[in-house]
């Protein structure tokens, strides 16, 4: 046998081990009318409509509850995409996924909901068809799961001496609109079944199941109810159950419709249409056997049907929504209304919501309508998780992202998101911080809380997620920065852009948005002198030896007691002007530092009752103080602004390799990076240096 040969032996071999055979017999199970029953009876979920079955699907991922601002909020699982490894992984959206959730839960308990036309509304690139996609991408794996398995039934000729032509040429005639077994059973036994069904399920999870067959079957059933002089049994005979698996490609469960032009579109996309080779077989344009019951809202009957930028459709696709929503019935061309479930979902944008508004004529699509908002991630975290998606680690191959880049993104598109703050003592900045769940002086959870409620409208409106990626696309592909993308190349693209950002009409909001292009520059320039100054100071022994020389003073100075000289041996004065400088690094005023230095000891004391050592790096304040006060012993004999000087001697050069290394192994920099980014901040120095002699001098 040949190489070529085994190679290809081999990977059929592969495939064929891989290829799970029970699986597929578990979802093409078929069998009789009483088997189904007996499944019933088992596991009575089966039977779920589209609502509970969607909401139990959500469930079925579990879910977290934390506390914000004093307000529980869930956050389920479901929506971090655990099918396709978080590629549709949504972020910062808890609080209005909490309320289309919520939705669901009252729709699945009959509460009204379910008469309901779901719609997400919000600006452009919210992830509004994100949050669709993914609820129809997991029905369709729920459904294959024992869990989420549903059943429909076909029409099955056999033996029978069909001289009515029942079954025309066929000899299996699937329903077309994929409906529930029980559909089957006579509405006078209907409420007796049910009640057996149900005595041994709680009132929230009832099985509910009403309407009738759909056209098509109606008239097989009739038909063969005549024949059969009334027997049902006789006419179960002709029924073959199937399990089936919902999926948008094969059009079974799952729906989309998007507008198209007037001339191009008629309401049988939502209905179904006439099949006029069936004509000639049956002779009538109204027998049911002669129709395509095809319709978007037909094949989505038993799971989800999306509606993409639904306030865009004709008036008389309104008409028909109206019907599918409140009496969860539609109207295909020439037969009687036609019973349906299935969760209708869909999305808009502002300005096609604000002309809904505006329409009185629309009062009654509104009134079926439940709005849930879906705006812009107001979190920088959570915004930094949407660009690390597609620029993470691992992502991005032959260009190196420089740290902060996407962060420094992400803050921008934030504050563009964010409404100026109403107190005056508080910069667009500090809400953003406070909003990221930082904490500053004087601000609390009411605080925030109360920021949050004047802002009405924030995240409704600012730069979209999409533009942003664009801009870094863009950088990536630049032949600028030898191989590393850093902020100052992002944000240049992002200021480049705003001259022709279809969005941006007015020249008062790109002015706008240039200013807080600023502002992040300046947060970056704070950052990264932070960055580097913690890197030289990175000497854990030196700091170590700080921070006990500093807890003896603050031990002594609160107890009132004096501190042994390590040197002489002498009994001194808690040493005043030490503790000073370390805590005037993080602004600690001297009205304070008694507060403050109580608070570290009682801190110490805490950890000593519950059998832990104290370690500076537990306290993130004082870890930056220590941090601050080194780097301010250090800087001088480094002399990082020789860096912009043409000549560095050899001493320096090795010291600033030392931190260049640093920068490298701990902070996540690349070699060009890494060296770019200590000539900014050498830069910034030589600034800072050249303005304290101009002062001075004058």
């Amino acid at each position: 046998m040949s190489n070529e040969s085994k190679g290809r032996h081999g990977l059929m071999d592969l495939i064929t081990s891989m290829h799970d055979v029970k699986s597929y017999q578990d979802l093409t199970w078929e069998g009789g009318f009483s088997d189904y029953l007996h499944i019933v009876e088992k596991n009575p979920t089966v039977a779920r409509t589209a609502f509970q079955r969607v909401y139990d699907m959500i469930l079925q991922f579990g879910y977290e509850e934390y506390t914000e601002y004093k307000k529980k909020i869930t956050h389920y699982r479901f929506f971090e995409d655990p099918f396709d490894n978080g590629k549709d992984a949504l972020y910062g959206l808890d609080l209005p996924l909490m309320k289309l959730v919520n939705a669901f839960q009252s729709a699945a308990r009959r509460y009204g909901t379910e008469k309901r036309i779901l719609l997400l509304h919000g600006p452009v690139g919210g992830a509004k068809s994100t949050i669709v996609r993914l609820l129809k991408k997991g029905l369709e794996i729920y459904s294959r799961t024992p869990d989420g398995a549903l059943f429909t039934y076909s029409w099955v000729k056999g033996n029978m001496d069909d001289v009515r032509k029942i079954f025309g040429s066929a000899e299996i005639i699937p329903c077309p609109m994929h409906e529930e077994p029980l559909h089957l059973i006579p509405l006078e036994l209907r409420e007796k079944v049910l009640d057996e069904i149900n005595k041994k399920l709680s009132e929230e999870h009832r099985i509910y199941f009403e309407g009738e067959m759909c056209p098509s079957c109606r008239y097989i059933y009739r038909e063969l109810f005549n024949v059969y002089k009334g027997d049902w049994n006789r006419v179960m005979d002709h029924i073959k159950v199937r399990r089936i698996v919902l999926s948008e490609k094969d059009r079974i469960g799952i729906g989309t419709f998007q507008p198209k032009d007037e001339k191009n579109q008629d309401s049988t996309e939502l209905t179904g249409d006439i099949n006029y080779r069936k004509i000639a077989e049956y002779g009538s344009d109204s027998d049911p056997r002669a129709f395509n019951f095809d319709g978007e809202f037909n094949i989505a009957n038993r799971g989800i049907i999306e509606f993409i930028e639904v306030l865009k459709l004709d008036v008389a696709f309104l008409y028909d929504l109206l019907g599918a929503s409140q009496e969860h019935k539609v109207k295909p061309k020439k037969f009687a209304q036609t019973d349906i479930d299935e969760v209708i979902i869909g999305h808009t944008n502002e300005a096609e919501y604000k002309k809904l508004i505006n329409n009185e004529y629309m009062e009654a699509l509104r009134d079926r309508t439940v709005k849930v908002d879906i705006p812009y991630i107001t979190k920088l975290h959570e915004e930094i998780k949407v660009y690390e998606k597609d620029y993470g680690k691992g992502r991005v191959r032959g260009r190196h992202i420089a740290p902060h880049t996407l962060e420094m993104a992400s803050m921008w598109a934030v504050l563009t998101r964010l409404e100026e703050p109403k107190k005056a003592n508080l910069t667009l900045m500090q809400k953003l911080k406070l909003y990221d769940g930082k904490s500053l002086p004087g601000f609390t959870e009411d605080n925030v809380k109360e920021l949050r409620k004047e802002a009405m409208r924030e995240g409704m409106e600012g730069i979209s997620p999409r533009y942003i990626q664009d801009k870094i696309s863009n950088a990536l592909v630049s032949d600028v920065g030898g191989g590393c993308v850093n902020p100052f190349m992002v944000m240049n693209e992002l200021e480049a852009g705003l001259r022709h950002h279809s969005l941006i009409t007015s020249e008062e909001q790109k002015k706008r948005y240039r200013e807080l292009l600023a502002i992040v520059k300046e947060e970056y320039e704070d950052l990264v002198k932070n960055e580097v100054q913690r890197a030289i100071s990175a000497d854990e022994e030196a700091i170590s030896r700080l921070c006990a020389n500093y807890i003896d003073n603050v031990k002594a100075y609160t107890q009132k007691e004096k501190v042994r000289n390590r040197y002489t041996g002498q009994d001194e004065e808690p040493d005043e002007r030490l503790m000073r400088s370390i805590e005037d690094k993080i602004d600690i005023p001297e009205s304070r530092k008694d507060d403050f230095r109580r608070e570290i000891m009682n801190y110490i004391g805490a950890l000593s009752l519950d059998g832990k050592t104290f370690d500076y790096k537990t306290n993130e304040r004082l870890h930056k103080a220590l941090e601050m006060k080194l780097f301010e012993d250090q800087k001088d004999s480094i002399k990082l602004t020789s860096l912009v000087s043409a000549v560095v001697d050899k001493d320096t050069q090795e010291k600033i390799d030392v931190v260049k290394s640093r920068l490298i192994k701990n902070y996540g920099y690349c070699e060009t990076c890494a060296t770019d980014v200590l000539n900014f901040v050498a830069s910034i120095f030589a600034r800072g240096e050249i303005r304290e002699r101009g002062g001075s001098e004058s």
